[in-house]
């Protein structure tokens, strides 16, 4: 019986995990900024096209940021962003990875939150580079040199190159060189640049965002909310977002275009600088005339949708209805929003687990709605046992030709409205019937191939190191077209992609995965880093003078020049390099103070240095400030003889400089020189004779 019931375990837990396998991922990029040429190439297709906000990335898609141009990418709350001349591409993004090719060029990356099972890794000609947690990481790549630069502001991350790894901590910059063998110098992490300073101005327009306070910022997107729109209380619903920077009769899925990304589908990509969120999350309901965004719950890890839509015509079997546009009448295909409590169905293969989690995040509906509603085939079948309210909402329908859909083109050229008698007799489907081409791959943008700006032929073909195994190498869309066309509107399953990269495996640059169990851990003695946290804010671990640049002491490693990329330091989550005691050779104690009761003067102790004892017992003269002047100076010159009586020894010409810090030695011993009757009297009978001196002279002045 026990062991029936083991079996019984094991076979469930290789369901689950067969089941997740075939689940596509909850999280994507998001291209959300661009200022300059930036160029896309989507995976699977060797055509490169000039890129689009709001263009949802995959592993597989390469990005290009050209001279003098910037971009920005989002995954969740993470922000990374590519300075110019920047080659960039994700090997592999998914719920638990996410593995960066930097080819060449400038990335910051700001993480805001890293699971404990979560890797993010960026991966260089010479190193990988793995974040340990969240911080603001800067990696300059310059391959023509094979160096490869990293600035820790806040955080930790590990380097690993060569054959060893070594861990980098906040405020600290490395620059590793080399291939094979590496040399690399650490230092302190300098002061922010042009590029820190563009960057910092970003991360405050998201730490100050207000639509935080309603949308989880996992969700991508969020903060673009404040600028377009508004946050009103309806009741029923709750917090929802009005956008405020639409015309007369605009409708949510109208401004932008439909394209095919693996593994998903159909995907809407929105033009508006504001429409990734309220796409690809929550529902949208009609107020009164006037749409609005209802986001998800806050507290739920959102999970990544398509397009949260249902579709009328283009279903199986050639079902769907007809419309005049200006080519005349052509068979249509349309859509429109789900509202709020309503199910999304996927065109996608994907367990009853992840249809639980992509809808409860995105709405609120119960179990046994979730239970009677799923079906995993439903997604090219008529629904009929489903109410949507936006189906039947004022212009709540967007329609556009079959073939103009198919290619990607922007749905504002040909969309019109379905009529009201229409909808009343064209079926409802959970996805189109339509296959795709090669322009729904490459999106609206894809008639300007021939002009986008791409990276040099090097660039492409330049091998990085990986400690992370990429994901896959995407099979290339030519020869996934037949198999989808013949079950048109449906991605291919995982097993029959899976025998497309087994039959041809896809082109790409090669990645040179590490073997960790010939590397070996190296931990460098690094002095913590002195002035590079922000200006007027004291540091801990300060000293009063700059830290030396101390090199790694590992086999003789030459120190080299330190390079000065930069970035802004933060507080606020820092966690402190170790504290190492360096040599005393090298680096001087510090100084102590001691103080007894009635002295002022402070004694230096410096280590292995023995004082003369004449400086020892001397103590300064006693002023008394009764005597008069004359009498004062009558005194001096009685004592001056005894002061410059010679020593048994020639004394030299002069006294010899005080040791150096990093040579501590003894100085010498001088004979004692007779002191002053005055100096010789024990320190606590000088307040008696003082005290005497001073009647005496009193005395004589009276008289």
């Amino acid at each position: 019986m026990r062991n029936l019931k083991s079996a019984a375990i094991v076979m469930i837990a290789s369901a689950a995990f067969l089941a997740a396998q075939t689940d596509p991922p909850g999280r994507v990029g998001r291209l959300n900024y661009m200022d300059g040429p930036v160029s896309f190439q989507p995976a699977g297709v060797n055509d490169w096209v000039e890129a689009s906000v709001n263009r949802p990335l995959i592993a597989g898609d390469n990005v290009w940021v050209g001279d003098r141009a910037r971009t920005e990418v989002h995954v969740g709350s993470t922000a990374l962003r590519l300075g110019a001349n920047t080659a960039f591409q994700f090997l592999n993004l998914d719920d638990q990875t996410v593995q960066v090719r930097l080819s060449e060029g400038t990335l910051t990356v700001r993480v805001r939150r890293l699971g404990p099972n979560q890797i993010f890794e960026i991966d260089t000609p010479n190193v990988a580079f793995n974040l340990a947690g969240p911080g603001e990481y800067r990696i300059d790549a310059n391959p023509d040199t094979q160096t490869t630069i990293i600035t820790v502001r806040d955080g930790q991350g590990d380097v690993t190159g060569g054959d060893e790894a070594f861990p980098v901590y906040a405020r600290q910059q490395v620059a590793v060189r080399g291939d094979d063998r590496i040399t690399y110098n650490l230092a302190s992490a300098p002061g922010p640049d042009g590029w820190d300073q563009w960057c910092s101005a970003r991360d405050r327009r998201e730490d100050q965002s207000q639509s935080a306070r309603y949308v989880s910022r996992e969700i991508a997107g969020y903060d673009d909310l404040d600028q377009y729109g508004r946050w009103d209380n309806q009741p029923g619903y709750g917090n929802v977002w009005m956008p405020t920077s639409v015309g007369v009769g605009w409708a949510p899925y109208r401004d932008g275009h439909w394209a095919w990304i693996s593994p998903w589908g159909w995907t809407w990509v929105d033009d508006e600088p504001w429409g990734f969120a309220p796409y690809h999350y929550g529902r949208w309901a009609s107020f009164g005339g006037r749409w609005g965004w209802i986001p998800g719950p806050y507290d739920v890890t959102p999970v990544y949708a398509p397009a949260l839509v249902a579709w009328i015509g283009g279903g199986r079997g050639g079902s769907g209805f007809s419309l005049s546009f200006s080519i005349g009448t052509a068979a249509a295909v349309g859509w429109f929003p789900l509202g709020p409590r309503e199910p999304y169905f996927p065109s996608y293969q994907a367990s009853r687990g992840y249809f639980t989690r992509v809808n409860n995040s995105n709405t609120v509906i119960n179990n046994v709605t979730i239970n009677n509603y799923y079906d995993s085939s439903r997604n090219n079948a008529p629904i009929t046992n489903i109410q949507y309210v936006n189906q039947r909402a004022p212009n709540g329908v967007t329609a556009v030709p079959q073939e103009s859909f198919a290619r990607g083109r922007r749905v504002t050229q040909e969309a019109r409205a379905v009529p009201a008698a229409q909808l009343a007799s064209t079926q409802v489907f959970g996805a189109p019937s339509i296959a795709p081409q090669r322009e729904s791959v490459l999106g609206a943008r894809a008639d300007t191939a021939s002009r986008a700006a791409r990276p040099p032929a090097n660039v492409l073909s330049r091998p990085v190191v990986a400690r992370t195994a990429p994901a896959p190498a995407p099979v290339p869309f030519d020869r996934q077209q037949q198999a989808l066309s013949q079950n048109p509107g449906r991605p291919l399953p995982a097993n029959t992609v899976q025998q497309g990269r087994q039959g041809s495996p896809a082109p790409g640059a090669p990645v040179r995965v590490v073997d960790m169990g010939r590397v070996r851990r190296v931990q460098p003695n690094m002095q913590p880093s002195v002035g590079a946290g922000p200006r007027g804010v004291p540091q801990p671990n300060a000293v009063s003078q700059p830290a030396p640049q101390v090199s790694i002491p590992q086999t003789g490693r030459p120190q080299t020049e330190t390079p000065q990329p930069t970035g802004i330091d933060r507080q606020k989550g820092r966690q402190e390099p170790p504290q190492v005691d360096l040599p005393r050779a090298e680096t001087p104690r510090p100084r102590g103070f001691e103080r007894q009761k009635g002295q002022s003067q402070q004694q230096e102790q410096t280590p292995q240095q023995v004082a003369p004892p004449a400086a020892q017992t001397q103590a300064p003269p006693e002023i008394d400030r009764g005597r008069g002047r004359g009498q004062r100076q009558q005194e001096r010159q009685q004592q001056a003889p005894a002061q410059a009586a010679p020593a048994p020894a020639p004394p030299p010409a002069a006294p010899p400089p005080p040791p150096p810090p990093s040579q501590p030695q003894a100085a010498p011993v001088q004979p004692a020189t007779p002191a002053p009757p005055a100096a010789e009297q024990p320190r606590q009978n000088r307040g008696k004779q003082n005290k005497s001196d001073r009647e005496d002279n009193k005395g004589k002045s009276d008289r």
